[in-house]
């Protein structure tokens, strides 16, 4: 309940202050004197919302802050909340709860963040927020009986209000975003939604038949590819075979040129080699007549040179005997006896020694030129003899030095190579003077050399036998169209293995994002369920709880009507497809509103938002503010509505301890009710003046 109000340069009010009571408090005066003010100053101390365009809109013209305060009782604790507002926008909040008559600060302003909210505070108190309050317990111009007036589509909308119901289309909405999104995120992920599974199914299926399609195809490629693969072995087999003989062949054909060759240059050897043993043999075959000779020779040869020796020996010592004698003749000539003494050693004598005597000595030196000349001739004859001889026993190194540089010894290897020259010649006899490929028999017989290279060339013959070179050809060709055929089959199934990689893989995806997409479905139809069965008004969950609700607003509106003491015993409200019917019942008879007194709709009407306040958990508050109910009444319903909010106003101080603040400028209707607490709002100098009457 709330127990006073306080304004201060609030809107129109300088400084005003209203006491409040359990019951019915009436606040009076004409449109403009500021009544509706103490609804703003109510809903702005309490919840910081009003009906005003900014809260710099609530501050009274001329002044620099506007403030106001509300002080109410819940389960006999008092509590007050205060705020403030100035001409920068700036606000003080406060709330605060008296204990031991002081004030306690419970919290103060409104930062969130720092998880400061004195709103959330008093929220908690009274159980009610900002939005609930303006339903449950303010009920605007002309809205008191519109309740009743109302179209049943219209009453189910404000149902749904007063029980949140409303608020189930944020949700609806917050989960139709929440489904898009999700859908959105699958996309991103998958390339797909659940609203694409159908597609996705078409698409395997199309895959599949492409699969079934190309998998036979694979194995008879397979299977060919096989049969050209085991044709091109044994083609290569026989093209192996073929190169080989064609290898052969070549060989074949290179030995011929070889043994051609080799047969040219063995006559041109064999023959120079007969001519070399014909001069070998011609050469050395009188030599050995010469080499036979050597030792006489020798001796003889060595018997001159010893007689020519000894000449050379006698004419030098007759030489040198003459030179004697011609020196002993040079000092005869100047030795003379003179008076018969000796020159030399000046004795007597009968006559000079005949060395000394140059006659003497020139006899002897004649003697010795004759011995000389006869032993110069001799020697003459010797050297002419020594010569004879030397020059035969040149002739005999000579044919030594011929036979070792033949490499002969005797006569006996002499005609050994005398008979292998008539060999050779009785072999080359036969070699063709031409040497060609029809003749090679002939030409095998030149030595083994030449014989190995034949029966090499034979053989090879042999090997090569039946060889065709157009059949060859085919063969190659065979290959290179079957080597083409395998390329191509390979290539087709290149192409094959790609589409069933791909179909398999493609299949593989889409059975994943089918599987993951059902899932999806699946929990989409969840959500769609969740949304249409707890979110949508008209699912299960809306539907209980306006059956509740229904229930509650009726078995409340009941219990105040039977306070009220009018023919109407029962109130019922029930949910059809699209609307809410209210049903009265007086017993078992049911009334029909249009056929109800004026009194008695305002009563229902009362009756109903009493019992909507009561849904609304109002209780801690049990307050309802009716603003200018009367609006749109005509006399005998304005009376009605003074007589039963009297007499609801004596039931409540008793029975139950509702609180009512009515504004009306009608004063006059109250002036025969039993409501005893009535405030005069009057306009003065621009500014509110109120008085209690």
């Amino acid at each position: 309940m709330i127990t006073s109000v306080e304004l201060r340069n609030f809107l129109s009010h300088s400084n005003t202050t209203l006491e409040f009571d359990n019951g019915v408090t009436v606040l009076v005066g004409h449109n403009g004197a500021g009544k509706s003010s103490v609804i703003d100053a109510i809903t702005f101390a309490l919840f910081g919302q009003h009906t005003r365009k900014s809260n710099k809109g609530l501050i009274k013209r001329g002044m620099s802050q506007a403030y106001a305060k509300v002080i109410f009782n819940i389960n006999e604790k008092q509590y007050q909340a205060e705020r403030k507002v100035d001409l920068k926008g700036g606000l003080e909040a406060q709330f605060s709860e008296k204990v031991d008559g002081r004030w306690i600060q419970i919290a103060a302003g409104e930062r969130k963040q720092f998880g400061e909210s004195m709103t959330s505070e008093i929220e908690k108190k009274i159980g009610l927020n900002y939005e609930k309050l303006k339903i449950a317990s303010i009920v605007q111009q002309g809205e008191l009986n519109s309740i009743i007036k109302a179209k049943p589509k219209e009453f189910k909308e404000l149902l749904n209000a007063i029980i949140g119901i409303d608020k189930l289309d944020i949700a609806a909405k917050a989960m139709k975003t929440i489904s898009k999104d999700f859908r959105e995120k699958i996309r991103e992920k998958l390339g797909y939604d659940d609203t694409h599974i159908e597609i996705l199914t078409n698409d395997l299926k199309k895959y599949q038949e492409e699969l079934k399609e190309v998998v036979p195809l694979k194995e008879e490629l397979v299977a060919k590819k096989h049969q050209y693969e085991n044709e091109l072995v044994n083609l290569k087999k026989k093209f192996e075979i073929g190169a080989t003989k064609i290898e052969k062949i070549n060989h074949l054909e290179s030995r011929k040129k070889e043994l051609s060759w080799y047969a040219k240059k063995a006559i041109q050897e064999i023959r120079h080699e007969i001519d070399e043993k014909e001069r070998k043999i011609r050469e050395c075959k009188e030599c050995f007549k010469h080499v036979e000779l050597k030792t006489n020779l020798e001796a003889k040869f060595n018997k001159v040179e010893d007689a020519v020796e000894n000449i050379h020996k006698k004419i030098q010592e007759l030489t040198n005997k003459k030179a004697s004698l011609e020196e002993k003749q040079a000092l005869a000539a100047k030795l003379q006896l003179k008076d018969n003494k000796c020159p030399v050693c000046d004795s007597l004598v009968d006559k000079l020694n005949p060395l000394f005597q140059e006659k003497h000595l020139r006899e002897e030196i004649i003697i010795i030129e004759d011995q000389i000349s006869v032993l110069e001739q001799s020697g003459k004859l010797f050297i002419k003899k020594r010569i004879e001889i030397s020059e035969k026993l040149q002739n005999t190194k000579s044919s030594e030095a011929i036979l070792r540089a033949h490499f002969i010894k005797d006569q006996d290897e002499l005609k050994k190579i005398q008979k292998e020259l008539e060999l050779m010649k009785e072999n080359i006899k036969n070699a063709p003077p031409v040497i060609t490929s029809g003749n090679l028999v002939e030409v095998a017989e030149l030595d083994q050399h030449a014989k190995m290279l034949f029966n090499s060339i034979s053989q090879l013959e042999e090997e090569t036998k039946g060889f065709d070179d157009a059949e060859f050809a085919y063969l190659k060709e065979s290959i290179d169209y079957t080597q083409t055929t395998l390329s191509q089959i390979d290539q087709r199934l290149g192409a094959v293995a790609e589409k069933i990689n791909k179909a398999e893989s493609q299949i593989k995806i889409i059975k994943n994002t089918i599987s993951e997409l059902r899932i999806v479905r699946d929990y989409s139809k969840e959500i769609n369920s969740i949304e249409e069965n707890v979110f949508s008004r008209d699912g299960s969950v809306a539907t209980s709880l306006r059956s509740w609700a229904l229930g509650t607003i009726s078995s409340k509106a009941t219990e105040y009507l039977t306070l009220l003491n009018t023919k109407i015993h029962r109130i019922f409200l029930t949910e059809k497809t699209r609307d809410v019917e209210i049903v009265c019942y007086s017993n078992n008879e049911v009334l029909d509103l249009e056929s109800l007194s004026g009194g008695e709709q305002v009563s229902v009407a009362l009756a109903l938002r009493l019992g909507m306040a009561s849904l609304l958990g109002t209780q801690n508050l049990n307050l309802m503010i009716l603003d200018e109910p009367t609006t749109h009444l005509d006399s005998e319903h304005r009376k009605a509505l003074v007589g039963v909010l009297s007499q609801l106003s004596n039931l409540t101080n008793i029975l139950v301890p509702m609180q009512f603040i009515i504004i009306s400028h009608d004063a006059e209707i109250f002036d025969d009710s039993t409501v005893e607490q009535i405030y005069k709002f009057e306009t003065t100098h621009q500014e509110s003046s109120v008085t209690a009457l």
